[in-house]
């Protein structure tokens, strides 16, 4: 295989006719992996130097992509990591068609030896998933080599497996989950004019987010101090390249014509996504207005789009599992050059 480095921007440009094809060939396919995401994460909130590896058989066709990129602390640590590896990118992992795991795992470790590769300290791999073989295969060929390795769960994604009909997946739910539900739809009815719908191409987009900010920021001062002014444009910014390669999901619940809560998702490979919400809790915490405008949106991937699973991305919080999600792990592989 032939190993290609790419030290900016335009290796983006350069992979992104074969970028998600790619990524449809890999043992994990996830949005936060796709040539949409990446380059619009790097470009709101990248910093570093960008080390874009990809790699191709003989034929020349695209086998792997690895997206790094490295940060120096101010003690003087020397990290790589995945593009993306903060919270705002639930799943990362390497782009490697399936079955190729190996041989990319080797030749990487080999460049990371060379005088090729930058210097480095820690190569920390974050987010990812059960599927992954990073936190087993490449730990193992990394440990072989003399670095020091530790892979640890970093957090779940629960998920729930959608059945074919609204009533079966309430079946699903213990008998006083289903009661809730159907209880806490029956009163936000009996509150007002309840009404709710998806952002489409008839709406305006950047006046549709900056509710969905308001809203977000209302809901806890967590989410407050979270969504400050770069995450605000990243969050603009990457609703407006998932509308254009349509997988947005961004819903909005109404009472009386006003918007009480809000829900950005991402529609993908078959999945729903739930990436963010907000609501008003001073006005709306009554009728339960977030979870009211949970129990629409599932249903509607149930019974409109046909979807097979419901993903909460990560975060163990307990409704997730009150309405009848399942754990998956998510894990973090941090290897270390010896006394680094």
């Amino acid at each position: 295989m032939q190993l290609t480095v790419y030290r900016d921007e335009a290796g983006f440009a350069a992979l992104r006719r074969e970028w998600n094809a790619l990524l449809d060939r890999a043992r994990f396919n996830t949005v936060f992996l796709t040539w949409e995401w990446q380059t619009t994460w790097w470009s709101s909130l990248g910093k570093g130097e960008l080390w874009l590896l990809a790699w191709r058989d003989d034929g020349g066709d695209l086998v792997a992509i690895v997206p790094l990129y490295l940060e120096t602390s101010e003690s003087g640590q020397r990290r790589l990591t995945l593009v993306g590896c903060l919270e705002v990118s639930d799943y990362l992992d390497m782009i490697i068609t399936a079955g190729r795991e190996a041989e990319v795992y080797t030749t990487l470790l080999d460049w990371l030896a060379s005088a090729e590769a930058p210097s480095w300290h820690v190569l920390d791999l974050c987010n990812l998933p059960e599927a992954s073989l990073v936190q087993t295969d490449l730990a193992g060929l990394a440990e072989s080599r003399g670095y020091v390795v530790a892979s640890f769960q970093e957090d779940v994604c629960p998920i729930i497996d959608l059945p074919e009909s609204w009533e079966a997946y309430l079946a699903t739910l213990g008998k006083k989950q289903r009661h809730e539900v159907r209880r806490k739809l029956r009163r936000a009815q009996e509150a007002g004019e309840i009404g709710w719908y998806i952002v489409g191409d008839g709406h305006d987009l950047s006046a549709e987010m900056e509710d969905f900010i308001e809203l977000h920021r209302l809901s806890e001062a967590g989410k407050d101090q979270f969504m400050q002014p770069q995450m605000q444009g990243f969050f603009h910014a990457i609703a407006r390249a998932m509308m254009n390669a349509g997988w947005l999901q961004l819903s909005f619940l109404e009472v009386n014509g006003d918007k009480a809560a809000t829900m950005i998702c991402f529609d993908y490979a078959g999945c729903i996504l739930v990436y963010n919400s907000g609501y008003d809790p001073q006005r709306y915490s009554a009728i339960s207005a977030g979870i009211v405008l949970l129990a629409k949106v599932i249903r509607h991937a149930i019974e409109e789009l046909g979807r097979v699973s419901f993903d909460f991305l990560q975060g163990d919080e307990v409704y997730k599992y009150r309405f009848g999600a399942r754990e998956t792990k998510v894990y973090r592989t941090l290897i270390t050059q010896r006394g680094a």
